[in-house]
């Protein structure tokens, strides 16, 4: 039996699903900030490390917005990304 999912995992996942369905486009700095959120709320600390030097820099403001959030909690991070999509998509 799984256990019920909390309020604030439903709410994560339908902002989840409104960011990455949205057609508008972010500046650099909130996409970043849309990454790292995620990265941290889901575990997933993984950055793909890439050869040529465009995907390298990328890579380099990944890892920083990571380090940036470092301390933050798993489900802060839940509530910081639904901030994100509640501030800047309206659907």
């Amino acid at each position: 039996m799984k256990p019920n999912k909390s309020k604030l995992d439903i709410e994560f996942k339908e902002a989840y699903r409104k960011a990455s369905t949205t057609d508008l486009r972010f500046p650099p700095d909130v996409r970043l900030h849309f990454y790292a959120y995620y990265k941290r709320a889901t575990d997933e600390n993984f950055i793909h490390q890439e050869k040529d030097l465009d995907t390298r820099l990328i890579s380099a403001f990944k890892m920083n917005a990571m380090f940036q959030i470092q301390g933050l909690s798993k489900e802060d991070a839940k509530r910081k990304y639904i901030e994100l999509v509640n501030k800047y998509i309206t659907e």
